[in-house]
């Protein structure tokens, strides 16, 4: 009798043990074949980091056993196939399965290339860059971008690297999807008020105060009168007028002249930066209407009222 007891007990044990097996085999092969979210399309891999680090700091929909079980399968892939993670910069499409990315990362850098797009170039000015890396290129619109440093996949062309900086792009602003900002502006009215204070703005606390002089003159229905807008209507947006504008430069009829037509220009002047974007979102409040540049002190001198612009341009121009 305790014989049959003790085999029964051994059977059901068995067919636990067997079961967790299956399951366990299963759930090996669905890790290594789901499909990975990333954190950023591009990554670096310091010298000497681990599997474990790497996938913490860039694969975001890893469970604690999903990390434990593909390092498993890559130490396997270690010891038998002397297949070990490369250090260097890395572009990976989003959605591929655990072992592709394993594949990749087992490899040299796949980066050949990487561009800085500067906040507030021309479209020349990217396009001059980019000639550099890509054979055939064209010019791609300021809203369509964020300016910031990409890396560039050896087998990318130039239509699938733009098509990655739109998506990169709508997902940043995704961040920013119930900011009171959407309640009166669009996508593309942030890109052209970030356009403007990139050619105007010096530095961050500059451009915070100037683009809340753009919201103040925007909802008091003034016009802007931002001299970058002249200077992109009378260059055709080249900015190359080698002269100081003059006041008869202030009346030329173009769609872009904000001292001539009221409300934001038809479209952005120049390529935007992450920052500018982030500083348009904080929505930065003053009482602040008018500035002007004081070249002695290199900074804008803002004002609550035009009486009060008056007097500080006066002071300012008998100094000079």
């Amino acid at each position: 009798m305790e014989e049959l007891i003790l085999h029964y007990y051994l059977k059901v044990f068995s067919i636990i043990i067997f079961s967790f097996v299956i399951l366990f085999l299963i759930y090996f092969f669905y890790v290594l074949n789901k499909k990975i979210v990333l954190s950023n399309n591009y990554f670096t891999i310091d010298k000497g980091e681990n599997l474990v680090t790497f996938v913490k700091k860039n694969i975001t929909n890893y469970s604690s056993l999903d990390i434990q079980i593909l390092n498993i399968y890559y130490l396997s892939k270690k010891i038998i196939l002397n297949k070990f993670i490369h250090y260097g910069d890395f572009y990976i499409e989003n959605q591929i399965s655990s072992t592709k990315i394993l594949e990749v990362i087992s490899n040299p850098s796949n980066v050949i290339n990487k561009v800085t797009i500067i906040e507030g170039w021309s479209k020349n000015e990217l396009k001059s860059e980019l000639t550099k890396i890509f054979k055939n290129t064209y010019e791609i619109p300021y809203e369509d971008i964020i300016a910031d440093t990409y890396f560039i996949d050896k087998n990318m062309s130039f239509k699938l690297f733009h098509q990655n900086l739109i998506n990169i792009k709508n997902r940043y602003l995704k961040n920013f999807k119930d900011n009171i900002i959407y309640k009166s502006y669009t996508n593309e009215d942030i890109f052209i008020i970030g356009s403007l204070i990139e050619k105007e703005g010096l530095d961050n606390e500059d451009k915070k105060n100037i683009s809340s002089v753009i919201f103040n003159r925007l909802n008091n229905k003034m016009k802007l009168q931002i001299d970058a807008t002249v200077l992109y209507a009378l260059t055709g947006g080249q900015y190359n007028l080698k002269r100081k504008l003059l006041l008869k430069d202030l009346k030329i009829q173009h769609s872009f002249n904000t001292y001539v037509n009221k409300g934001l220009p038809p479209k952005p002047i120049s390529y935007v930066g992450k920052n500018t974007i982030d500083i348009i979102f904080q929505n930065h409040e003053t009482d602040f209407l008018f500035y002007f540049f004081n070249n002695s002190l290199n900074r804008h001198i803002f004002s609550n009222n035009y009486q009060e612009h008056k007097n500080k341009l006066n002071e300012y121009r008998k100094q000079k």
